[in-house]
């Protein structure tokens, strides 16, 4: 049997490293005579490790990592084809403690699988969800998605069943699935990891929402900061066309349903629906008033479901498993897994997919390994560049959407920023108003407007002019935002600006120019 090397190829593990790897590999392979196919998955998640090698043996796959391409020589000297054991010997992939904690759903096959390999994909469970879901009618797919308690893993958390609902219930002559892939915010990655390693679960996702809302037609918006991501969904669509995934007879059935691959410009405030529905429409960016909403009127007016790319790659599970069987992972109203991107200051940073229910110091500290500089954790953004910052005093929060609200804080898209005490919680605070001022598609005066006098009033304050009039200006500043912005953009703004105020007040209070002197 021809030996089978994996190689990862998506963005990160290139990042890292894993172009090179595989050139050393390939060139190795040559000078020895050894004939294998190597293949480029996607990676695992754990980051830490990659680029992470693994061989195909007859007791399983077996991971080396990280590799560099000057320990390629030695792993084939060290018999890795067939599990040999070397300085980067990692064993089971599985078996890896931050693999193995996991409860992989959604990226189940990331990492495992050949990403353009559509036979690849069914032999590991691929395309059972929609087989499932044309053999249903349109209402009783939405009920299944209902009651599996799937919300909008896009940072909203709104009931994805209730939205398809909507939809279906609206009669249009035309009617569109549209998936958000406009992934910006910091510390995210799980969005490209699945399009990169796992495309064909988007691709079915997005095919059984076709069908349970009675749209034919899906555009997959992706951010222009992904050129892989859009290459590798582009193939996989081609390749889902020609094998009559998609088309005029969904999987031989009467069903229809076609998709497309369009790329965003790379504005943040496109992630917000009705921002990115313009985009699509070819006009500039720039938020909706609501009503009508979306799935009565979205994109060129007609009924749209809009559902970010974990939304829509968690229901092929769904529809092969059941509802019961996806609810019964999570908590409260919190129902499946969520993929958990770790990042920052921290020593294991990747994506871990777990039941919602860890709390947030499981995940910092016994996952992500605590900080990479080895002090003091200080705080913990949670959901993007407008999540709050959480302290180590809430590091008992459960990681649950109402879990979060009840302390001032969102899950967003699941991504966990860590910084350690040598971090400055002012200039972070700065950053969040600077960063609003620089995305803001300009359409609210509170959002517009607001984070330009926001950054003056933090710079005011890290200059020691009047600390307690600015703290309270700044204060009313976000609140007029929270309740006055059209969208999330400026709304939430001021849940890293009230967090890091309220939980690190030292840091807005700066040791006058003179008393430092002394």
């Amino acid at each position: 049997m021809i030996p089978r090397i994996y190689i990862p190829g998506d963005s990160g593990a290139l990042a890292l490293g894993a172009e090179k790897v595989a050139k050393a590999v390939r060139a190795e392979l040559a000078e020895r005579g050894i004939e294998a196919k190597i293949v480029r998955n996607g990676s695992r998640g754990a980051y830490f490790l990659e680029p992470m090698v693994e061989v195909a043996t007859a007791n399983g796959r077996v991971a080396y990592g990280p590799v560099k391409p000057s320990d390629v020589k030695s792993l084939f000297d060290c018999g890795f084809l067939t599990g040999g054991h070397h300085k980067r010997w990692l064993g089971a992939p599985d078996k890896i403690p931050f693999l193995a904690r996991q409860t992989r759903l959604t990226f189940a096959r990331c990492g495992v699988t050949d990403p353009l390999s559509l036979d690849h994909y069914k032999a590991h469970g691929g395309l059972k969800g929609l087989q499932n879901a044309v053999a249903m009618t349109p209402a009783e797919v939405v009920k299944q998605v209902t009651e599996s308690g799937l919300r909008g893993r896009g940072g909203a958390g709104f009931p994805t069943g209730i939205k398809w609902k909507t939809v279906l219930d609206t009669s249009a002559d035309r009617k569109y699935i549209v998936c958000n892939a406009d992934e910006g915010d910091s510390g995210t990655f799980a969005d490209r990891m699945i399009m990169e390693g796992d495309p064909f679960v988007l691709i079915e996702g997005m095919a059984i929402a076709g069908i349970a809302t009675g749209a034919t037609k899906g555009f997959i918006y992706i951010r222009s900061e992904y050129p892989h991501a859009v290459a590798v969904m582009q193939k996989a669509v081609e390749i889902a066309r020609k094998a009559g995934v998609l088309g005029v007879n969904v999987l031989g059935s009467a069903n229809s349903f076609d998709m497309e691959v369009r790329v965003g410009a790379g504005a943040y405030v496109c992630g917000e629906e009705t921002a990115l529905l313009d985009s699509l429409e070819g006009k500039r960016g720039q938020v909706r008033a609501k009503p009508p909403l979306p799935a009565h009127k979205g994109l060129f007016g007609k009924p749209t479901v809009i559902n970010n790319v974990i939304s829509l790659a968690s229901v092929p599970v769904i529809m092969d498993k059941g509802a019961a069987f996806y609810k019964d992972f999570g908590m409260g109203r919190s129902r499946g897994t969520i993929p958990i991107q770790i990042a920052g200051n921290v020593k294991y940073p990747g994506l871990c997919e777990a039941a919602f229910g860890m709390t947030l110091g499981e995940i910092v500290d016994d996952i992500g390994g605590g900080t990479a500089t080895g002090r003091p954790v200080k705080a913990v953004q949670v959901g993007g560049p407008l999540g709050a910052y959480f302290p180590r005093a809430l590091f008992d929060t459960p990681f649950d959407y109402e879990a979060f609200a009840a302390k001032d804080g969102l899950i967003g898209h699941a991504g966990i920023v860590v910084f350690d005490d040598s971090a400055d919680m002012l200039k972070q605070a700065r950053f969040a108003m600077e960063f609003c001022a620089i995305e803001s598609c300009g359409k609210c005066t509170p959002c517009r407007i607001g984070s330009t006098r926001g950054v003056e009033v933090l710079d005011r304050l890290s200059q020691n002019v009047e600390p307690e009039k600015q703290i309270a200006l700044v204060t009313d500043l976000c609140n007029t935002m929270k309740f006055g912005s059209l969208c999330a953009l400026g709304g939430f703004t001021p849940y890293p600006v009230m967090s890091a105020l309220n939980h690190f007040p030292d840091d807005f209070r700066p040791t006058p120019v003179a008393e430092a002197a002394e």
